[in-house]
């Protein structure tokens, strides 16, 4: 697999340095996240744990895939101004598993004996036509 750069950009502001690459990865599968990064991290000299992928788009047919990554200068830069799905993508953060309360079925009501059931809804005439509007 070979990356190529395509634009690079400095952000200080963000501290950061955003790449639009091209992996070209001909009789092979996709490339995987982790691959990736890890080559992106060794051309812009920085460590993988500072690399983000923030996409990945393969061609179908062509062995070639776009993406956009970012380059921080800290981990903590990173994790401050990332999305949260995008960390937990790009493992520096775990997904967090929600435990849920064991759901209790409801305690069916049960008329009591002797006691006359709930009168019905009825619909009169008028109700139940539409209001007839003079015609002039």
């Amino acid at each position: 697999m070979e990356i190529e750069f395509i634009e690079t950009r400095e952000n200080s502001l963000l501290d950061r340095t955003e790449i639009k690459f091209k992996a070209t990865h001909q009789n092979e599968g996709t490339v995987s996240r982790d691959a990736v990064r890890e080559k992106i991290a060794a051309l812009a000299h920085s460590t993988k744990e500072r690399v983000i992928l923030d996409n990945m788009r393969s061609d179908f047919g062509l062995g070639q895939t776009k993406g956009y990554a970012k380059v921080y200068k800290t981990v903590d830069a990173a994790k401050k101004h990332e999305r949260k799905h995008i960390l937990i993508r790009n493992k520096l953060l775990e997904r967090e598993i929600k435990k849920e309360a064991p759901k209790e079925a409801p305690a069916a009501k049960k008329p009591a004996e002797g006691a006359a059931p709930a009168p019905a809804a009825k619909k009169t005439a008028e109700a139940a036509a539409p209001a007839a509007t003079p015609k002039k």
